[in-house]
């Protein structure tokens, strides 16, 4: 029988179906596979006004490992002898396309670019494709080795339908071609690509895909127990998830949604190692396991998929596009999932805590990042600790507010157990204003970022406006200031640059001195900062402020401020300002000896 050549550069385009195009050998089952789910879906669609068509559908695979062949075979609509030649022999026809293009009604069908099919000569140096049309008496048998052209001549078959034979390549270094003729990698690639394929694939007469999918479902038709086995079997958890969100999303793009919240957060997840991203499904079909533009780096904690007929594929449906439709959905889903951990907040809120012990973080990086491009959206889904040992968000805090009170104060670097130590809160303690507890890196950055809420300013209790005073008692500091200042400025000289000021300050009760910082780097923050790689040179505009009613300072003004007590006085309260704030100590072997001395 002579050989025909393929119709297009047949060499070249071949070779770069095979060796460009796909980059890994396991998909071809996918493409073919679901190449038969469209050939049965045109039937199916024909068999709609003409009963005679209609069938049980199935798609049958028929591995046999001594003869290294693996049969694949529908009974969808077949192919004429003509149609054999016209999409078998031209590389990149494609007959599903064009019955979308005749038929508008159509269901949505996988292959749009008719080179799926020669995914094949990546694990079989020899395909045999038999196919009958329905309607016709008799079919014909198309053979190809690849790039060198192929064989097509009529054939007796009994069945309505397509039967591809892949002879498999000889193992090498590279693959185990065998492999693809073994029941349980079979069984193992339906499972990962086609298990959502809505024919059942059969396989010894058992069915191995699931048809239906779990997100196409309502989510008041699933049970739990369905949720959490498909997120462990899926996701490799041992624990069922801490939330489930399911939708079927409809307006500009249409697609459904199933992502999982983790109860723990993965021991990378917080490292540059840790890969987000959702699976990306088509018409059931697995597109990419982890696609990474559909999700923003603050929501990179949850686990999931989407699956959209409204994406544009690439040629080999193995990389995204970056079109409009994936920008389109990743816009919708994040507003999705921020109004969906709404909810969560609002109506379970003992679970929205422990969700946010795990991930708070991230939502908080997302409200920080970017110049605070989202801090409006996110900041009503941000939990901090306040001095009542309680979580609270700003809405709560400012609805608790005092009559009065005209800002939102915090305390950096301190938890709620920790915050009755600093000496700055108990001035703001007495009146009763709830002091929220910034006790992770990230925290105060969001602040600075957010500014305000409702009206109210962020405002630290170590600012140096921050305590609310009379003018009475302005007046009496500033008499004391201008009485002191020779020996304020010879603090500061002693100090010898290590504070930008020293001054006394009304905010102090029981605590002799505290530190401040007169610069837009507080304490706190210089302490993240100096942590991170080449930021040695950040520092805070220390100040070091002192309580001029407290027995210490007083006493400072009856010594001789040019005498070496008086300068060890100045070094013992700058170290014990240091060690309130929970500052390392210059040197604390000298500062243990100037204890011992003064003692």
């Amino acid at each position: 029988m002579a050989k025909k050549q393929f119709k297009a550069e047949s060499k070249k385009l071949l070779d770069l179906m095979i060796n460009s195009i796909y980059t890994n050998r396991e998909i071809f089952l996918r493409e073919l596979i679901s190449n038969c789910s469209d050939a049965i879906d045109k039937r199916h669609y024909s068999s709609l006004t003409d009963a005679s068509l209609a069938t049980d559908w199935a798609i049958t695979l028929s591995p046999d490992a001594a003869a290294r062949t693996l049969t694949i075979a529908d009974n969808g609509c077949g192919m004429s002898k003509e149609e054999m030649e016209e999409n078998l022999g031209t590389i990149a026809k494609s007959g599903t396309l064009a019955f979308k293009q005749k038929e508008s009604a159509a269901e949505n069908m996988i292959g749009q670019f008719g080179v799926g099919f020669y995914s094949s000569f990546m694990v079989a140096d020899k395909v045999t494709v038999i196919s009958r049309k329905a309607g016709e008496e008799s079919g014909a048998k198309w053979e190809s080795t690849g790039a060198d052209g192929y064989t097509l001549a009529p054939c007796e078959t009994a069945e309505v339908g397509t039967t591809i034979t892949l002879h498999l390549k000889a193992d090498d270094e590279d693959c185990a071609y065998g492999e693809f003729a073994d029941e349980g990698t079979l069984t193992r690639l339906v499972k990962k690509y086609s298990d959502y394929i809505r024919y059942p694939i059969k396989l010894n007469g058992n069915t191995l895909n699931s048809m239906t999918p779990l997100w196409r479902k309502r989510k008041s038709e699933v049970k739990k127990e369905e949720y959490d086995a498909f997120y462990r079997d899926k996701f490799y958890d041992w624990q069922p998830p801490a939330q489930v969100f399911s939708a079927q999303v409809e307006g500009n793009v249409n697609y459904s949604l199933l992502v999982f919240v983790p109860q723990k957060a993965p021991f990378d997840y917080y490292t540059r190692d840790y890969k987000k991203g959702l699976a990306l499904y088509s018409g059931g079909v697995l597109i990419m396991e982890n696609c990474a533009d559909l999700l923003p780096d603050y929501l990179g904690f949850v686990k999931g998929l989407i699956d959209s007929a409204d994406i544009s594929l690439n040629i080999s449906r193995e990389l995204l596009q970056k079109d409009r439709q994936l920008r389109a959905i990743a816009v919708s889903l994040e507003k999705k999932l921020r109004g969906e951990l709404g909810k969560w907040l609002k109506n379970d809120r003992e679970g929205y805590e422990k969700m946010f012990a795990q991930f708070g973080n991230s939502l908080k990086m997302g409200a920080y990042d970017n110049f605070g491009a989202k801090k409006d959206e996110l900041k009503d889904l941000l939990l901090f600790s306040s001095d009542s040992g309680k979580l609270t968000t700003f809405a709560e805090y400012v609805a608790r507010m005092k009559e009065g009170q005209d800002n939102i104060y915090y305390a950096s670097g301190v938890s709620a157990d920790a915050i009755k130590t600093l000496p700055q809160v108990e001035v703001f303690l007495e009146k009763g204003y709830e002091i929220l507890c910034l006790k992770d890196g990230v925290d105060e950055f969001v602040v600075k970022m957010i500014e305000s809420y409702e009206g109210k300013k962020f405002v630290s209790v170590a600012d140096k406006d921050a305590a609310a005073v009379t003018d009475e008692q302005k007046e009496a500091l500033q008499k004391k200031t201008d009485d002191l200042a020779d020996r304020l400025a010879k603090m500061k000289d002693i100090l010898g640059g290590k504070v930008k000021e020293v001054r006394l300050t009304a905010r102090l009760k029981s605590a002799a001195v505290c530190l401040t910082s007169d610069s837009d780097i507080s304490l706190e923050m210089e302490r993240i900062l100096r942590a991170m790689p080449g930021s040695e040179g950040v520092s805070a505009a220390r100040v070091l402020e002192l309580n001029p009613s407290h027995v210490a300072v007083e006493k400072l003004t009856a010594l001789d401020m040019n005498g070496q007590t008086f300068a060890d006085y100045t070094s013992a309260l700058y170290n014990a300002a240091l060690l309130q704030e929970n500052l390392p100590v210059d040197d604390s072997a000298a500062l243990a000896a100037l204890l011992v001395k003064l003692l």
